[in-house]
């Protein structure tokens, strides 16, 4: 009954975010239809496939070459990657380590040996991780065209997300694997060169097959459509095996809406299943050791608890299932499928599983292009995750769930190395400084937005934003008039300080005195960036006055917020103004004994110190 009900909820907010998209008329996006067939051969690592891409153009400009990732080159010593890496302050010794000194057959490779466009041959040139395609016909708006190819490749030794033999023993974490074709939107064409960061895909469909030694178990993008051919706890027990004889064995899988398809697979994965509250499946393949054996026991049982508030608070799952994986290097998302290193104790294996899961939501349902807002892909999950988390392990001061990330900002912004967020994630100075800005600056950024409009405004943004975005490409501008529409307030100047300029907030409390019966403030602005301002004024009979100063160029002020119930609003501050004379009036019988500016620690301000002001 509460998978209809779900079901029932699901389909009205989706007629709900397709009349909302009414309100960006022209928005255009790509879409494909991929087929695959592959076969591994795990004794010396290389693999062979065909591809069948059907590419729907439906942007308005005529296209006579299009760009694909080859994301395997960069495993090999002298890549883009490596040599970036070894430029970096920084670098991540995951990368660099392995890089310097791998043999030519731990190196990974992939390679394209013919490419067609509807049966006619193209030009083509492998440029380390693209490979850059001369159409035989240009493709006009609106028509579609089939590009079928024949490739291969080898797995490199585990670096960086993807690879073979990872640290806790996982055959094969399949990531990144295939030659994939690079998004073209309103912005022309992103064939990115890949030298460490995320991703950016085209909505489709997949089909997969893939073939390899019949002791290994699949875990995969997408559903399964030979159950009984595979077993391995894929299959329906009421009804018979048909698994085929022979050393090899075929998985076929089979995802729709989604912009990429990732796999692993393993001789030792234990396969586990629950049924979640809204019917969702989720499976968890992992490597089974006495040390790690009670934490994955424990986390769906946990995760159920985590989806039910991520439904809620961020809109429901909408696939059909859902696994998480024991392989890669840390936590990576992929769509319905995530890798995590599975060695942990409890509470950690929760946490990354709950940010992986989160990931499905803030990029493989609001698909943004990583290259440019990364920020909005770990910043938004970041900040997610920490509220899904302090749910499941409550306890803290109300104050601690974003404190992380206000902590990470805070230590960038004072280190000298901060960047504007709008920096391409792959031309940061360090990693130092895409990590921080990525993770916790881009974090802060929502908790601090709602500051601006409250937190149940917040939730609304947020939720609204699912509504009119998923399945699609939103950018920032794109975010931020969601929540323009749900505050009712200007909020581009907000978005403008914090991802473009690296400007930083400070305000304090200059003094206080009462005059003509009235409690006088002097307020000011010792920093870069402009905010309201949220004032607690704390007297000695324990009563608390909580006054919001809005700022003239937001057009209003917000109207609800649970984690500050304003007394009253107090006239705009003026952005450009260093002072502002706060006036409470009277008759005030003595000093407060306390002032507080932002007593909910959601503006970042570079000195908090002085935001307290004890009267003598």
């Amino acid at each position: 009954m509460r998978f209809v009900l779900l079901f029932f909820q699901f389909a009205l907010l989706t007629a709900t975010g397709s009349d909302l998209l009414a309100q960006y008329p022209g928005y255009w996006q790509q879409r494909i239809d991929c087929r695959m067939e592959v076969e591994l051969d795990v004794k010396d690592h290389r693999y062979q496939g065909t591809q069948r891409l059907v590419y729907y153009n439906q942007s308005p400009d005529t296209l006579d070459r299009m760009y694909y990732h080859l994301y395997f080159n960069a495993f090999q010593p002298g890549s883009e990657m490596h040599e970036w890496t070894r430029r970096l302050p920084d670098p991540d010794t995951r990368i660099l380590s392995k890089l310097e000194d791998m043999a030519p057959e731990e190196q990974g490779f992939l390679r394209v040996r013919k490419l067609t466009q509807a049966g006619m041959p193209v030009l083509f040139e492998e440029n380390r991780t693209i490979l850059e395609v001369k159409l035989a016909k240009p493709l006009a708006p609106g028509d579609s065209t089939v590009l079928e190819m024949e490739f291969h490749g080898q797995v490199p030794k585990q670096t960086r997300r993807s690879g073979r033999d990872s640290d806790e023993g996982v055959a094969y974490s399949m990531t990144q694997w295939f030659p994939k074709v690079c998004n073209y939107d309103k912005r022309g064409w992103h064939a990115h060169p890949y030298v460490q960061r995320e991703f950016y895909g085209v909505w489709g469909n997949y089909d997969v097959r893939i073939r390899l030694d019949r002791n290994y178990v699949v875990a995969a993008t997408g559903l399964i459509q030979n159950p009984q051919e595979v077993g391995a706890g894929y299959e329906d027990t009421s009804q018979p095996l048909a698994i085929p004889k022979g050393d090899m064995k075929t998985w076929h899988f089979s995802a729709e809406n989604v912009h990429d398809f990732a796999w692993a697979a393993d001789t030792d994965y234990v396969h586990t299943r629950r049924v979640m509250h809204d019917g969702t499946l989720f499976r968890f393949f992992y490597i089974k050791t006495k040390d790690n054996e009670e934490a994955w026991s424990r986390l769906p049982e946990m995760m159920d608890q985590a989806l039910q508030h991520i439904n809620r608070l961020y809109g429901p799952y909408p696939y059909r299932e859902y696994a998480i994986v024991q392989g890669g290097d840390g936590g990576m998302e992929y769509p319905m499928l995530t890798l995590v290193t599975g060695n942990r104790p409890l509470r950690s294996l929760v946490g990354v599983s709950v940010h992986e899961l989160m990931h499905m939501w803030y990029q493989m349902m609001l698909g943004t292009n990583e290259s440019y807002y990364a920020w909005m892909d770990e910043g938004f999950t970041s900040y997610a995750s920490s509220e899904i988390m302090s749910r499941l392990f409550p306890g803290g001061d109300g104050l601690s769930t974003h404190r992380g990330s206000y902590q990470g900002y805070l230590g960038l912004a004072k280190s000298g190395e901060e960047e504007p967020l709008t920096t391409h994630a792959d031309h940061f100075r360090s990693n130092f400084a895409y990590g921080a800005a990525a993770y916790s600056k881009g974090s802060v950024f929502l908790h601090q937005l709602s500051y601006i409009i409250g937190k149940e405004g917040l939730d609304s943004v947020l939720l609204d934003y699912y509504l009119t975005w998923k399945f699609k490409h939103p950018t920032a501008e794109d975010f931020i008039r969601v929540a323009e529409r749900r505050s009712g307030l200007e909020l581009d100047w907000y978005l403008e300080y914090w991802s473009a300029t690296t400007k930083q907030i400070d305000y304090s409390v200059d003094t206080v005195w009462i005059k003509d019966g009235a409690l006088h403030l002097m307020l000011s602005q010792d920093g870069t960036m402009p905010m309201p301002v949220d004032v607690a004024i704390h007297w000695p009979n324990e009563e608390v006055t909580r006054v919001t100063i809005p700022m003239d160029i937001m057009r209003g002020f917000k109207r609800e917020d649970s984690l500050f119930p304003t007394t009253y609003v107090a006239p705009d501050w003026p952005w450009t103004f260093e002072k502002y004379e706060l006036v409470v009036p009277g008759p005030i019988q003595g000093l407060p004994s306390m002032v507080v500016i932002d007593p909910t620690k959601r503006m970042a301000d570079v000195t908090p110190e002085d935001n307290v002001y004890k009267p003598k």
